[in-house]
């Protein structure tokens, strides 16, 4: 039983992270159809971004992280919209998501040109002392990534349902010209959104890169489960992408503990042919009529 706990704490703390990259997916998908499959790299480049600013500017670990976000904000937010999205999506989503998937290659293949291709160490954020949950002996890192991953998807959530700008922001998302009669200012709403989504990517890639090293590329695995997060929970909700996140990590741990490590990998794509079979929209999405 506490190694069942401790399997399933540690599954938690990862998949809050997996929910983290998977609600990227869904926000950008609500407000401007956009699937962003440089989203694993969007996890992966903020902590070169930490790292930079501590090797070659000499900044602390805290400074480095507030230059990390306003890279993230600027690089991942402001300048993905204007520069790729923006002309591409107009002629539909297929030319994105080709922009996207070379954009991820760009991105893995410059960190791994000018910065290194080797793995790097990053700065632990927390203790890794042990203490005691339910008889089972936890990490205060997995507690703590869990805990962070958790509040920050809460405020998000009252953000969006409990300000206005952040009600703006969902009725852009669900239907853009009504809100536009209504007065709302839909391009800016959907530049939120990716800023939203490259603070989210940030807080991602400082939680993961402790665990797993800074790595040129950790968003290939990243982005793929989180995809698949996004699907198996539903594409079109965001409480859908934290239960598949959440999900993934768990089974993905008692897979490996239970069934064979060798085939954990394949644990998250079974589990996407199940739930597409069974549920086509996702475990908590909403079906979607279209008009043909």
């Amino acid at each position: 039983m506490t190694e069942f706990i401790q399997l399933l704490i540690s599954g938690l703390a990862t998949g809050s992270i997996y929910a983290l990259a998977a609600i990227g997916f869904t926000l950008l998908w609500q407000a401007s159809q956009t699937i962003n499959f440089a989203q694993g790299e969007f996890v992966m480049l903020p902590a070169f971004f930490v790292l930079a600013g501590m090797h070659f500017l000499g900044l602390g670990f805290g400074p480095a992280i507030l230059l990390a976000l306003v890279a993230s904000l600027l690089i991942l937010g402001l300048t993905f919209k204007r520069v790729i999205i923006d002309p591409l999506l107009p002629h539909g989503v297929l030319p994105v998501v080709i922009a996207t998937i070379a954009l991820g290659i760009l991105m893995k293949e410059s960190v791994k040109q000018f910065y290194s291709a080797e793995a790097q160490p990053f700065p632990a954020l927390f203790s890794e002392r042990t203490i005691t949950v339910l008889g089972a002996v936890v990490s205060v890192q997995d507690i703590a990534v869990l805990l962070i991953s958790l509040s920050a998807v809460g405020l998000l959530q009252f953000f969006l349902t409990g300000t206005k700008t952040g009600r703006c922001m969902q009725a852009t998302a669900q239907n853009p010209a009504v809100a536009e009669i209504l007065g709302v200012n839909v391009k800016r709403m959907i530049l939120y959104t990716f800023l939203i989504n490259a603070a989210l990517a940030l807080l991602a890639s400082v939680l993961i890169s402790p665990i797993y090293l800074a790595k040129f590329n950790n968003g290939e695995t990243l982005g793929l489960i989180a995809f698949i997060a996004a699907i198996v929970g539903g594409f079109n909700q965001i409480r859908g992408a934290i239960a598949g996140g959440l999900l993934i990590g768990v089974i993905d741990n008692l897979a490996a503990a239970y069934v064979s490590a060798q085939y954990r990998s394949a644990i998250p794509l079974i589990l996407l042919i199940i739930i597409i079979l069974i549920r086509p929209q996702g475990l908590l999405g909403k079906a979607e009529g279209r008009t043909v």
